[in-house]
């Protein structure tokens, strides 16, 4: 089964979401080239959500992605379509979107999401 494309929003400026970005950025750039998913930066496009709504600040403290459906995907729900997308990254997909799993995924990613853009802001990546 092939999954709508997804496009993603995340905060270049964050180092750490950068990071993990550019890490994957081999897999991801298969996915991307694919047409799987895309990426943008909320910073260069801040009203891009504004139709569900969502803040520039809402995509800085978590990822945004939206298929090709319409569907929306937060936090750890955009992480898991992510990997499922990505090749080598599907069983991960898989496992995290488990309805045993998800919810631990979810709450493991909300916090560490709060304190990642704690950090950023005392450390001004905006």
């Amino acid at each position: 089964m092939t999954l709508p494309k997804l496009i993603v929003w995340y905060n270049t400026k964050c180092p750490v979401c950068n990071g993990g970005i550019e890490w994957q950025s081999n897999r991801l750039v298969k996915a991307a080239r694919a047409g799987a998913i895309e990426f943008r930066d909320i910073n260069l496009e801040p009203d891009a959500l504004s139709h569900i709504p969502a803040s520039v600040e809402d995509v800085r403290r978590r990822l945004h992605g939206m298929d090709t459906t319409g569907q929306t995907f937060i936090g750890a729900d955009c992480a898991i379509e992510i990997w499922l997308r990505t090749p080598g990254d599907n069983l991960l997909g898989k496992l995290a979107g488990s309805a045993a799993v998800r919810p631990v995924a979810r709450f493991v990613y909300d916090r560490f999401a709060d304190l990642l853009y704690s950090w950023n802001r005392r450390k001004g990546h905006w």
